[in-house]
Order: C-alpha cells, then structure tokens, then sequence
C-alpha cells in the first residue's frame, strides 16, 4: 500500500515527464485491440519506428528551440531541398554517398547558422526569420526540381539508410541475434545510467524515490525495451533509421544533461535576461541552437528521401508542423526552459502511432488531421495547466 501511494505522489508530482509515456502505452494498447491485434506486430511497429524516424530527428532540434522561447517553421522545406540536392549530386553528378551525407548535413548547419545570426544578432523575430526560410527553401525545390520532377534515387547504399537493417550474425529461434544484443546492450546501460544518477543523488541528499519503486521503474522500462527488441528481431532486426534515431538520441541526451552548453541552454529558456546578467552569451546559444537545428533538418531530409527512394517537389510539406506538434506532445513548454530530447522522440511516436493506427482502422484523412490536431491542442492546455498549480 505504501508503495502504490509512492508511485502515485511520483507521477503526481512529475505528471509532465510520465505522462507522455502513459499515453503512448495507452494508445498503443487501444488500437492493438482495436485492429485485433494487427497494429502490435514486428512487421507494423517497424513499419511505425521507420517512418517516425524523420520527424523525430526534427523534434529533437526543434525542441532545443522551443526550449531557448523561439520557433523554426523553415525545417520542414529545408529538410526537403537538402535531400532534393543529395538526390541531385548522387543521381546527377555521382558523387558518392559518403561525400554526399557529410556536405548535406554541412549544408544544414550553414543554413541553420545563417538563421541563427538573423535571429541572434540582427534581432530578427524568430518567426519571421523562419517564415522567409520557409518560403525560400520552397522555392528552392521547385527550382532543382523544375526540370526533371521526381527525382528517383538508384544508390542502394544510400536507400538502405530509410529501408534497410542492421546486418544479421546469425537467427536463434528465428530472432535476429544482433538486435537482440544491441536490445540487451541498450538494458544494461539503462540500467546502470539509472543507478549511477541515482548514487549521485543521495551522494549530494537529493530526494530519490525508495529501492523498492526504484527497482520496480528498472524492471518496467527493461520490459519495454526487451519486449520492443523482440518484437523488431522477429522481422528484420534493427533498421538503420532505429539506430541512427539511438544516436541522435543519446548524443543530444549527453549534450542537454551533462555539459556546460546543455545547463546554459535551459538557463537561457528559462530567464534570457538573468542567464545574460549571469554571465552566459544568450546570443551564442541562440546561434548553436539554430545551427545545430539546421543540421538536423539535413538529416531529417536524408531519411525522408532515402525512404522514398526518390526526392520530389512536395518533400518537407507540413515537416515542421509535425516536428513542432511531437515537441509539444513530448513535454515542452511554450513558455520555454522546459523540454526533453526523449520527451520529443516519445512525442513523434505519440503522433506517429496515432497516424498508424488510424490508417490500419481506415479512419479518413480528414479526420486524421482534426484528431491529431485536437491531441496538440490538449498537450498544450496541459502544460498550461501543470505549469498554472505549480505557480
């Protein structure tokens, strides 16, 4: 009994953080019991992470900038132009694929940095700045794209990056054994990322949950990940779109959590004017911030075009709206200063998962748009909500 009252004060108390993945969970069971049982197969929820992958590269980047109180709607065309010009140095002039991904994400990065300054140091409103990159980069795939159209992409190493998997070593009992250890891998260093923040807590007093609750939450998300693992060994294993998602994710989790650039960033969301009397250059976090959103956006675009196979003139078409609506779904603030990076991948898989189940059950397009519409619109009064009680 004790232990249940824990449990309920601990998701009372961090109700923004849980309950994304309350959610989820709780969505995934509704439409696998709707589908009878369709939507949880390995074959479905691959097809799901494959096609999330995109979009949640973008939430990442774009929550990084909802953190810092700004707004990029240029992502969604910059993405799609900078996979139409990979397509193009590829398929037109043969370059190979490991000197396309390199320039593509440069190219991202220059980007982002060239919005960065507006915003940063000519004090262009965010909005405004990223509404003409909107408009730019949507001239800039009609303009490449004007002559031949769609573009097919024949690079098999190149279309392996948003349809392939992770080589086998072997099957055990018809499981792809390398995902299996890459799933077992990923368990242990969850597990014991748990436990070191949780020795550092009680080294400094910090309040920690008790052992028992704290052991419980182990074997809980171990399930999870276990049961995901499976799920993908028993198809293909691991695509590269899941493991280049694992990197960005663990990279940007380092960066946000662990290093003195992460601390400034969520300084600067929270009170840009007291992070710059404190001594942090707000303008500098501004300009990573959007370069390193730019660079995203490059992959982002590499993902999307390498899944389709081919660039075409609607590539990136409402991207940014998407990345923005998981980013809010996954925790983050309007207000700023608060978000996570698993909160905005959890977010794309909330919007994701819906788009999936939808389809499965035939539900129309148009309804698609106002239900996912309506789920943003109730992340959004939630955090207006949690953030008016704790005022």
């Amino acid at each position: 009994m004790k232990l249940l009252i824990e449990a309920k004060d601990l998701i009372k108390h961090n109700i923004r953080d849980y309950g994304m993945y309350i959610a989820l969970i709780v969505i995934m069971i509704t439409f696998t019991i709707l589908t009878d049982g369709l939507f949880l197969t390995s074959r479905n929820i691959s097809n799901l992470l494959d096609s999330a992958g995109y979009i949640a590269v973008l939430a990442v980047g774009v929550m990084l900038v909802i953190v810092i109180r700004h707004i990029d709607l240029s992502i969604g065309f910059l993405a799609g132009f900078l996979g139409a010009v990979a397509a193009i140095l590829l398929m037109h002039y043969g370059v190979p694929v490991y000197i396309v991904i390199p320039i593509i994400l440069i190219l991202g990065i220059c980007a982002g940095s060239i919005t960065g300054f507006l915003v940063a140091k000519v004090g262009i409103p965010a909005f405004v700045a990223t509404l003409a990159g909107w408009l730019i980069y949507r001239g800039a795939i009609l303009l490449v794209t004007e002559d031949t159209g769609t573009i097919i992409i024949n690079d098999p190493a190149f279309n392996a990056i948003g349809n392939g998997y992770i080589p086998s070593i072997m099957e055990v009992g018809g499981l792809h054994l390398l995902s299996l250890l890459i799933g077992a891998a990923s368990i242990l260093f969850y597990i014991y990322s748990s436990i070191s923040n949780r020795r550092k807590k009680l080294k400094y007093n910090f309040e920690v949950v008790s052992k028992p609750l704290f052991v419980i939450q182990l074997a809980f998300v171990s399930a999870i990940i276990g049961y995901i693992t499976w799920l993908l060994a028993g198809y293909n294993g691991f695509s590269w779109t899941v493991i280049i998602i694992m990197v960005v994710v663990l990279v940007y989790h380092f960066i946000t959590t662990k290093t003195v650039i992460g601390r400034h960033i969520y300084a600067v969301g929270s009170n840009p004017e007291a992070a710059h009397l404190s001594g942090i250059n707000v303008s500098k976090i501004t300009f990573m911030v959007f370069g390193s959103m730019g660079m995203l956006a490059a992959l982002s675009g590499i993902l999307f075009t390498s899944r389709l196979q081919s660039a075409t003139t609607t590539a990136g078409t409402l991207f940014e709206l998407d990345a923005i609506a998981a980013a809010f779904v996954g925790g983050a603030s309007a207000a700023g200063g608060v978000g996570k990076v698993t909160g905005a991948v959890i977010g794309a898989l909330v919007m994701a998962t819906l788009t999936n189940g939808m389809n499965l059950m035939g539900v129309g397009i148009a309804s698609q748009y106002m239900i996912r519409g309506g789920v943003l619109a109730l992340a959004v009064i939630f955090d207006v909500m949690t953030r008016r009680q704790r005022a």
